[in-house]
Formats: structure tokens, C-alpha cells, sequence
């Protein structure tokens, strides 16, 4: 059975970069019939806080990315523990104790010396006097001994990929507090889980290398692999300073809807073209992780906008039935309102402007030379209620008072009723409007 991951630490919101992950392996796992895992990488014990962990639930759900379980990597540390007590047994880890200064002298050595600055393995040599030597001073830390030959893996994105284990350094596991690192908890959790299948950024691809001699070692299956690109700015520049300012909760907050958000997504960096789906079912059967591309993927949130309009004027009255009483329509108005406003906005919060206008009517937009053929107009135009014939008959006897007909006639009015150039029919705005300013 297929089983993919989402693994986010909860040291903060998700933001559209960890999105594109999600959404990539949640869509491999439902188009297989098989599980999606939501996996908290939770071992920073300083960093991760509950306020994250309910936050990425919440966006997931708000995306409508269900997840088949939960796990925590904070409730698994006994069986890291136990894996890593099979690695020692098996003479896959040893400790060190260089501190961060000693490892950048010997890099900045490596370095100088024309040599690739992969950790020397002094660590392997020490005698157990040393190492006690050592441990009075300072705590030890354990890193994997990588077997010193190619890895290799056909990638599902990238196609076949070949790394030299001897220009990798042996990672470092668990550190000298006791914290398991990423690399390693992963790789017990990838194994004993049975994942299947991972889909991550193109920035992991050494850390794949290493994961999978990490799951042989432990003997298990590593899944197969595939790295996305890594998603810039609009103009090719660096996104991840920006990935905070990106985060899903806050293009919530600027209307963007999931779907929209989804949909690009889905596609974004592949060779289909982007399209709003109906539903998550449509992404799923449309979705084909061999149609995408290494190169790096403009991303632009701009981008949500049309999507999200198309959303928004696709919905159903029922669905905003309550959105719009909230902003005080009347009842017998609602769905009139919901008609005319919803192929004028952008996202919903947009309404809230548009009855505002309907109830309050607008600040006039009259230009000097047409000031008094409006003034003129507005004795000719009765006082509310309106109805939808009410434009057709006022606006028939302005022209017969005035003699001005087409655009002269018609947009000077509606830019004093409205103060907008463009906008809805006037024959469905009028019933809505309640209230004429321009009047003075």
C-alpha cells in the first residue's frame, strides 16, 4: 500500500513552500487508495510549541488536506533510542566531541588545502582513555558512518541521481544534549512507518543520500524519492526570506481561497497549466508528480487573485447565505445582493464595500463639466425604492431632457450614484441602492 508523509517541525506556520510538499505527497497518497501520514517533527524541544502543531492542523484542514493519523516524533524518543543502540552494535555510529570552532578550523584546513571539507572521521580513532579524556570535558555526540561508496537512486523528479559517499560528511544523529536530529528520526519513522513514497524540496537531496544508507542499516526499504524545486519570487529572487510573509494563515487573511491556493499549487513548476479545480478530487485524478520540472518555480501570490475571483463568482448563494446576513442585508435583498456584488469582487471580504455603497450610496464622482447635467438628471430621478426598471426610465427621461445620449449619458450618472467608472448593471444596482448622495 502507498503511505506518504508530511512531516512539518511546529516551530512555526506553514507557508506555501511546506504547502507545495503537502500537497504533493496528500495527492500521491489519495490517487493510490493509500495513507497520509501527518507526521509532527517535534524532537527541538525549545522550539516546537502546541500553538504551531494547532496551527498547521488548522491550516491543513482549512485546505481540506485530511490526514489518515497523527504521529509525534516527541512521543517515539525510547524507540530512537533503540535504533540508535542497534547502530552502535552494528559499528554504524560513533561518538565525537569536536566543538563548532574545531570543525571550521579543520574545514577552513580542507579548504586551504584544495580538499572537500567532509568531516576527517577523528572520531573512529580515538582510544577509550581519550574518550573518557574528553567526556570530563565536554558532553560527546554521535555521528552515522556512512559506507564509502555511490548512492544511487532514480528520482521521481529528477531522474537518476549518483552521490558519492566520500564527499559527504558522516552526519551528525544526536547531539550532545541528547536531541535527535532530523536526519535520524526521520529515517526510524520512514521505516518502521512503511512510508512509501517522499516528495520534498530539492535543497533534501543530500540528506536523501544519507537517509537511505541510514534505513538500510536499520533494515528497512528506503522509499522511493522525488525533490521538487525550490520556489522563488517573481522575479527569480531568493523566496525563502520572504516564506514568512507567505505563510497559509496569512493569505487566508487577504481572502485567498483554497481552491485557489490548491490549484496553483498542484501545478506550479509542472507542464500543465495552471487551472482552478472544482475539487480536491479533481486535483487528485489530474495530478502527476513525473509531469514536473527541476528548474527553479516562479511563485507570485498574485497569482491567487484570479483564482480566487473565479471561486468566489462560482459560488452558490447558500454558501454565503450567512456571510452576507452578517454584513446587515436585509433578507429580501440577500441573494439579489449576493448576484449582483459576487461578479465585482475579488474575495468575499470585498462585499462588505459594496453594501456599504447599496446602503449608505457612494461618495459622487462628478467631473466639473458634467456637474450641471447631473444636478439637472438628479430632480428627474425619484426617491427610493428602486426597482430594476427604475435606470431604463430615468435614464430615458434625462435623455429626453437633455438630448445627451450613449457614454455621455450614461457614465456621468453612474459615477454619481456610484463614484466608480465600472461596475454592476445599473438596472440590477438600482433595487439595491437605498440611498442617493450625490443628491447633497
Amino acid at each position: 500500500m502507498t503511505v506518504t508523509r508530511f512531516a512539518p517541525s511546529p516551530t512555526g506556520y506553514i507557508h506555501v513552500g511546506n504547502l507545495r510538499t503537502a500537497l504533493m505527497n496528500f495527492l500521491i497518497a489519495r490517487k493510490a487508495g493509500g495513507t497520509f501520514i501527518l507526521r509532527l517533527d517535534d524532537t527541538d524541544r525549545e522550539r516546537s510549541k502546541q500553538e504551531y502543531v494547532d496551527g498547521i492542523k488548522e491550516d491543513l484542514e482549512w485546505l481540506g488536506l485530511t490526514w489518515d493519523r497523527v504521529e509525534r516524533q516527541s512521543d517515539r524518543l525510547d524507540r530512537y533510542a533503540e535504533a540508535a543502540d542497534q547502530l552502535r552494535q552494528a559499528g554504524r555510529m560513533y561518538e565525537v566531541f569536536e566543538t563548532p570552532t574545531e570543525l571550521d578550523l579543520k574545514r577552513k584546513k580542507q579548504l586551504n588545502m584544495g580538499k572537500p571539507p567532509v568531516y576527517d572521521r577523528a572520531g573512529l580513532h580515538l582510544s577509550d582513555a581519550e574518550k573518557d579524556k574528553l567526556r570530563a570535558e565536554r558532553p560527546g555526540y554521535w555521528r552515522f558512518l556512512l559506507e564509502l561508496e555511490r548512492i544511487e537512486w532514480t528520482d521521481g523528479i529528477l531522474g537518476d541521481i549518483s552521490i558519492d559517499a566520500a564527499s559527504v560528511s558522516d552526519p551528525v544523529l544526536i547531539k550532545a544534549d541528547g536531541q535527535v536530529l532530523y536526519t535520524f528520526a526521520s529515517s526510524v519513522d520512514d521505516s518502521d512507518m512503511g512510508v512509501t513514497n517522499i516528495v520534498r524540496g530539492a535543497d533534501h537531496v543530500t540528506n536523501t543520500a544519507t537517509q537511505i544508507q541510514i534505513i538500510k542499516a536499520l533494515g528497512g526499504t528506503p522509499p522511493a524519492f522525488a525533490h521538487h524545486s525550490l520556489l522563488t519570487g517573481p522575479q527569480g529572487e531568493a523566496l525563502s526570506k520572504r516564506l514568512g510573509t507567505l505563510s497559509i494563515r496569512d493569505l487566508r487573511a487577504r481572502g485567498v481561497q483554497p481552491m485557489a491556493l490548491l490549484s496553483l499549487m498542484a501545478r506550479l513548476g509542472s507542464s500543465k497549466p495552471v487551472e482552478l479545480a472544482g475539487s480536491i478530487e479533481e486535483l487528485v485524478e489530474g495530478f502527476d508528480i513525473s509531469s514536473f520540472g527541476a528548474a527553479p518555480t516562479k511563485f507570485d501570490a498574485e497569482d491567487l487573485f484570479p483564482l480566487t475571483r473565479a471561486c468566489v463568482q462560482a459560488m452558490p448563494f447558500a454558501q454565503v447565505r450567512e456571510r452576507i446576513a452578517a454584513l446587515g442585508v436585509p433578507d429580501d435583498l440577500a441573494e439579489t445582493f449576493w448576484r449582483v456584488a459576487s461578479q465585482n469582487v475579488t474575495v468575499l471580504d470585498d462585499l462588505a464595500d459594496w453594501w456599504t455603497l447599496f446602503r449608505d450610496g457612494a461618495e459622487p464622482m462628478i467631473d466639473p463639466e458634467d456637474a450641471e447635467f447631473v444636478a439637472e438628471a438628479l430632480k428627474l430621478l425619484p426617491e427610493p425604492p428602486y426597482s430594476h426598471e427604475t435606470w431604463g426610465e430615468w435614464t430615458a427621461k434625462v435623455k429626453a431632457a437633455s438630448g445627451r445620449k450613449g457614454k455621455g449619458l450614461f457614465m456621468p450618472l453612474r459615477k454619481a450614484l456610484t463614484g466608480q467608472a465600472h461596475g454592476p448593471d445599473m438596472a440590477d444596482v438600482m433595487p439595491l441602492l437605498q440611498t442617493v448622495r450625490a443628491r447633497g
